[in-house]
């Protein structure tokens, strides 16, 4: 493609960041204002009880988001730093957008935006969606493509949510549909439709090294131990919140265990894959939300947890490459394996442990309570008759599909939008190199293993 003039696409980014902020800043100081302190002293005590028991939670879905995620993209040995430091922005930037139009649609009252800690942390959601959806595109966008996808994607998101969590109703409190299946879905249609129908080849720079594979193994590890904290935070406190911490460590103890034993059999040699294990680990964590809180023996979260790794391996070892060579589809950190695949399987999980939860253990049925569609808490207890029971299981259906329909298109559109030439997508040759966008010490004396000083120099004439 046709390269710009270096002063344009350097200057794009902070002025769009700059105003970003500054509208930002405007928002706040109009309408956004704390809910006022409770004057009931009883009131106060409770108040205290939930900050008490969410923030520990909030705390630990932002190291996962901060430090977990960020680590699991850097296993591009030449783009950790940007890989890192872009998820730290497109979490800040899409937090911040979120905010605004959860604000406009869910808590505008008497011209004032009433901010609490449940609005940063539902906000903290959507921004999770646009980073799981970027790791289709990593190492060949640029920071200002990557801002374009994240400001369309939270109202697409936010839309869709409302469609399918407020309107058919599914139940899905860890985020099973409304997260993974539709970041993922949304992250593959603008891959698609910014690389086009043109098979790429394997990138000199994107074949990970021991070093970059074991930064990104932490990255996983941080990422496992603080997994159940995501599923739970939004469960109601006692028994459904305890069920779904209990579930989440299952699941995902039992991914871990069979990600080994899938990639191992899978080699001919028997040797473990590190992108299996940076992957299948964490899949048993995405296919849970959707049942972590139901009633449900617990080898079923086994059984989940297994399968999710299953798929996720095989998807890495058959599937991905199927997609590539057919659809040309580029997925550079395999978002459809991690998210995609073990998403719909909890998906379909949630429908069939509905329907088991309608009866108790001697078969008999519960009566009914609800003439359209049961609650989350009581399919969480099994409390579904027959035909509620039915039709939920059917809502359930309908929201991964409607959450694979929409986000596929709108990721497309997003796509489209991102092949404009003033949004500066990087050369072919400089991708996956932090020297496009970092003052690297040393650089145009030490390339560094696939570059060349010519590569160097022309990153500097074209960071964006």
């Amino acid at each position: 493609m046709a390269t710009l003039p270096p002063t344009r696409p350097r200057r794009l980014l902070p002025l769009s960041l700059g105003l970003f902020q500054g509208a930002l800043l405007l928002f706040f100081a109009l309408f956004v204002t704390y809910d006022k302190p409770s004057a009931r002293a009883e009131d106060a005590n409770l108040v205290a009880n939930q900050l008490y028991g969410i923030f520990p939670l909030f705390q630990d879905i932002q190291v996962m988001l901060v430090v977990g995620l960020g680590l699991l993209l850097t296993f591009l040995p030449r783009y950790g730093l940007s890989a890192i430091t872009h998820n730290f922005l497109l979490f800040n930037f899409s937090t911040q957008w979120a905010l605004v139009l959860q604000g406009l649609l869910h808590h505008f009252h008497h011209g004032q935006v009433h901010l609490d800690l449940q609005n940063l942390l539902t906000a903290e959601f959507a921004a999770v969606t646009v980073l799981i959806s970027v790791g289709a595109v990593l190492g060949r966008t640029s920071p200002c493509q990557l801002l374009v996808v994240a400001t369309c994607e939270v109202p697409i998101y936010l839309a869709i949510e409302l469609a399918i969590v407020t309107h058919l109703g599914i139940l899905d409190v860890g985020g099973t549909i409304t997260i993974h299946v539709f970041s993922c879905y949304f992250g593959l249609g603008v891959s698609k439709a910014l690389f086009g129908a043109a098979q790429r080849p394997a990138h000199p720079k994107e074949s990970p090294t021991p070093r970059s594979d074991l930064q990104s193994l932490v990255g996983t590890l941080i990422l496992w131990v603080f997994w159940p904290s995501f599923v739970a935070v939004l469960c109601q406190p006692g028994d459904a919140q305890h069920r779904a911490i209990l579930n989440t460590l299952l699941a995902m103890s039992a991914s871990a265990v069979t990600t080994v034993v899938a990639s191992s059999l899978l080699d001919r040699d028997g040797k473990l894959s590190p992108g299996h294990l940076q992957n299948g680990s964490l899949a048993g964590g995405v296919a849970i939300g959707a049942v972590a809180d139901m009633a449900m023996p617990p080898v079923a979260a086994l059984a989940l947890g297994s399968l999710s790794a299953v798929a996720c391996i095989l998807g890495f070892r058959f599937l991905t490459p199927l997609l590539a060579r057919k659809l040309a589809l580029q997925d550079q950190c395999g978002i459809h394996n991690l998210h995609g695949l073990p998403g719909i399987l909890g998906a379909v999980a949630s429908a069939v442990a509905i329907l088991l939860a309608s009866k108790d253990t001697s078969g008999s049925h519960f009566s009914p309570v609800s003439p359209v569609r049961c609650n989350a808490s009581e399919a969480a207890e099994g409390q579904c008759g027959d035909r509620g029971a039915g039709r939920q299981a059917l809502c359930q259906a309908a929201g991964l599909a409607v959450a694979i329909g929409g986000s596929l298109l709108a990721g497309l559109l997003t796509g489209a939008a991102l092949r404009l030439p003033c949004l500066a997508q990087p050369p072919e040759q400089l991708c996956f190199d932090d020297s496009l966008y970092f003052k690297i010490q040393n650089q145009t004396e030490s390339p560094g293993p696939g570059g060349t000083a010519k590569e160097e120099a022309l990153a500097l004439k074209e960071r964006v």
